[in-house]
Order: structure tokens, then C-alpha cells, then sequence
């Protein structure tokens, strides 16, 4: 294998680190229903678990040491704060060689969570003739033709000399 090769895939496998890593980030503080919880919420949760575990059944109390669990790494991840920004910046570097490589179009990115201007930063443009489907509003259902219609034939007109329009009566 030539250094020129060894150096492509090096280049390669940054790229794919740099997108992966943002997707991830995107998907972890992707926002979520409900009201949102502070670290004080969670400690107040996790001191009554630790009042009702002690007398709780066996299978409430599986379920409780499950819910304390959840909440100790929720609260671990509130205090560990993501630069979105760096990963944005790699992410913005990486992007658009990663889907000329890849064959990556616009509208996967958008559906994926990326908005819109990280994308035009990474040089990621619509395709001609597309649009975002993330903005576009669905369409209703096509009007009615007459029978026997294409979508190449012309729609009927009315001919105007044969059907007048009846005189307005000025008073």
C-alpha cells in the first residue's frame, strides 16, 4: 500500500470520527418531551428511592435500583457538558468530503438531525430541483382530470364565441 493510500484512509477515518461524533452529540441533547429535569430534581428522586428501597418487594425494589441507576448517569451527564461548537467546527471540516465519499445527499443530512446552516457552512447544498423536506408542508391530493386525460394533455377551453357571456345591465 503507497503512502498517498495509508494517508487517504487516515483522512478518511478522521472525517468519519469527526461526523460520527457530532451525529452522536446531536442525538444526545436531541430535546426531549416533558418537563425537564435540573440536579436538584434528581437528587430529591434519587433520596426518596433510598427511603423506599428498604422496605420495597423484590421486584419494586429491582425496579427502583434500576431507576436509581438511570438517574446517578443522567446526573453524571448533566456535569459532563459537550462543546457542540468544537464538534460543529470538525463536523463543518469533515462534512461535505465525507458525503461526495459516501454519497450523503442534503435531505438525509436534514432528516438526521442536521440543521441546516451547518450544513450550507460545510459547503452541503440542496440538489437542483429539491427540496428541504424538513420545510416543505405535504401536498394535497392532485385535482381531478377528465377522463381520458395525460399529464400532457392541455386542460379544455371554453370557446368564448360559441358560449358568450351574458351583457351586464349597467342599471
Amino acid at each position: 500500500m503507497s503512502q498517498a493510500h495509508k494517508d487517504a484512509l487516515a483522512i478518511g477515518r478522521e472525517e468519519g470520527r469527526a461526523v460520527r461524533r457530532y451525529l452522536e452529540a446531536l442525538e444526545a441533547h436531541k430535546p426531549k418531551r416533558g418537563r425537564k429535569r435540573n440536579p436538584d430534581t434528581i437528587e430529591k428522586r434519587l433520596q426518596q428511592i433510598e427511603e423506599r428501597i428498604e422496605a420495597a418487594d423484590p421486584l419494586t425494589k429491582v425496579h427502583l435500583v434500576q431507576e436509581r441507576l438511570n438517574l446517578a448517569s443522567e446526573l453524571a451527564n448533566k456535569d459532563a457538558a459537550v462543546d457542540l461548537v468544537e464538534l460543529e467546527e470538525g463536523f463543518t471540516k469533515a462534512a461535505k468530503n465525507y458525503s461526495e465519499r459516501k454519497g450523503i445527499t442534503y435531505a438525509a443530512w436534514r432528516e438526521a438531525g442536521v440543521d441546516a446552516s451547518v450544513l450550507r457552512k460545510a459547503g452541503i447544498r440542496r440538489a437542483p430541483g429539491t427540496s428541504d423536506p424538513s420545510r416543505s408542508e405535504p401536498r394535497g391530493p392532485e385535482p381531478p382530470r377528465r377522463p381520458g386525460a395525460t399529464a400532457a394533455t392541455p386542460p379544455r377551453r371554453r370557446n368564448r364565441a360559441a358560449h358568450p357571456t351574458p351583457a351586464r345591465d349597467g342599471a
